[in-house]
């Protein structure tokens, strides 16, 4: 069964740690699972978080909990531990690659005093070389623990080798092929292994048909490769081809969920990664940029107003469609901005030339403006008194949506030329700027029919 934390629970939970009852906290810390645990702990002070987590038996998954903490919380969790707790509670249980997330977040001179407190030096020495990686690249993703056997064994002693080195792995996805010196050659199976002939050799029934990455690839084009090809591990290799590690798809999945969860901040105008649990003046720095954009923005549409003023004193009508035009065509951008940034972000859009992207926006905002526009003429037709105004209504929404299609297109596609991140199109900055030029497009169509018609 799953865990459901409820108030109930966290208000028994809490009651139980302010009376310092150790043999019941222990017991219920025995009973859940560790991302069950750094769940509660969100919901915690600092001490109470603290005084749970030094009751937990089992270190494993003592090292689990810290592992599935968030970032924030795990670094406010670590502020209060001593550095020994740290590296003999956790770091000396945990994987390779989570072991030096948890070092990173520390200030820089308790790294050094929380690793020469690590009794395994081969333990303590991988963390160091993982954390001379970006953590946005496959080297910063990457793990120590890999099994492998060289190309030269036979099935007898490739078994054996695995057997030594099996302790070291939780999952064996993967069995690594390597030369003399450690060059990745491809893969084995375990079950290729068992049932392999007494005496073969591996060189005869290895797979050398491996994905591999190099140790510099970003970390978002590492997860978009194993999502292309249903990979749940990717080896590691530097420059000339030797093994370095392997990456898991628990890493791959933390990867896609915060580039989502990236993206869909950008959309919404928030310029830095946050959480709700941040402080008020970071989120406040995160979202204020982006409103002070659409602030100019609408200022400057206030003023191309102002510049139609007349013609609103001779036609008033024409303003009481001013919202739906404005939105209409900041609706229309948005969609075309997504569909260009999904398709960049998941490399199909780079298959087609520019050209056939445009044509294919023109298309379809060619259909949606001539359905919209019908809709509201037909809608103006029976329900005003002005055929101008029917026309004119008409036109300009059709206008607005084919521009917004083809500006929500190609400035996506810029941004992407220019090293930007496309996602930043998909925000404030295309409806605000869909709104002024929408705004231009239906007084300046509005101001010639009403002088024909």
């Amino acid at each position: 069964m799953h865990f459901e934390l409820t108030k109930d629970f966290l208000d028994n939970l809490i009651e139980i740690i302010e009376k310092k009852d150790d043999k019941k906290a222990a017991e219920i810390m025995a009973e859940m699972r560790a991302a069950d645990i750094a769940e509660m702990y969100n919901n915690l002070n600092i001490d109470q978080a603290k005084y749970l987590y030094l009751l937990i038996e089992d270190r494993e998954k003592a090292a689990d909990v810290l592992a599935e903490l968030d970032d924030n919380d795990r670094t406010r969790f670590l502020k209060a531990l001593p550095d020994d707790i740290i590296a003999s509670k956790f770091i000396d249980h945990m994987d390779s690659d989570d072991a030096a997330d948890v070092i990173a977040d520390l200030p820089g001179e308790r790294q050094g005093e929380v690793l020469q407190k690590i009794k395994d030096i081969d333990q303590a020495g991988d963390i160091v070389d993982l954390l001379s990686y970006d953590e946005d690249t496959a080297g910063g993703l990457m793990g120590k623990e890999i099994i492998t056997v060289n190309i030269n064994d036979d099935v007898e002693e490739a078994i054996a080798e695995i057997r030594k080195q099996v302790d070291e792995v939780d999952d064996i996805y993967y069995v690594y092929v390597v030369d003399d010196d450690y060059i990745l050659k491809g893969t084995i199976s375990l079950t290729k292994l068992l049932l392999a002939a007494k005496g073969t050799k591996i060189k005869d029934i290895y797979n050398d048909d491996v994905i591999y990455v190099k140790a510099d690839m970003k970390a978002e084009e590492v997860a978009n490769l194993s999502d292309k090809y249903d990979l749940v591990a990717l080896p590691v290799v530097d420059e000339i081809g030797r093994l370095l590690g392997r990456i898991t798809f628990d890493d791959l999945v933390d990867v896609m969920r915060e580039e989502a969860e990236k993206d869909y901040q950008m959309m919404s105008g928030i310029s830095e990664d946050v959480e709700h649990t941040d402080k008020v003046w970071k989120l406040t720095r995160a979202r204020l940029p982006w409103l002070l954009v659409g602030l100019g923005g609408e200022i400057i549409g206030s003023k191309v107003l102002a510049g139609y003023e007349i013609q609103l004193e001779n036609h008033a009508a024409l303003a009481f469609f001013l919202p739906l035009i404005a939105a209409m065509g900041g609706n229309s951008g948005v969609q075309s901005a997504s569909i260009v940034v999904q398709g960049l972000a998941n490399g199909s859009i780079s298959l087609e030339s520019t050209f056939k992207k445009v044509i294919k926006e023109v298309s379809v905002a060619f259909i949606n403006g001539i359905v919209c526009a019908a809709i509201l003429f037909a809608y103006n037709f029976f329900f005003s008194d002005s055929f101008a105004l029917t026309v004119t209504v008409s036109t300009a929404l059709f206008s607005v949506i084919m521009f917004a299609s083809l500006f929500g297109t190609f400035v996506p596609l810029a941004l992407h030329k220019l090293k930007i991140d496309p996602a930043i199109a998909t925000g404030p900055f295309i409806t605000t700027s869909n709104d002024i030029f929408g705004l231009i497009i239906y007084m300046s169509i509005g101001g010639v029919l009403f002088a024909i018609l």
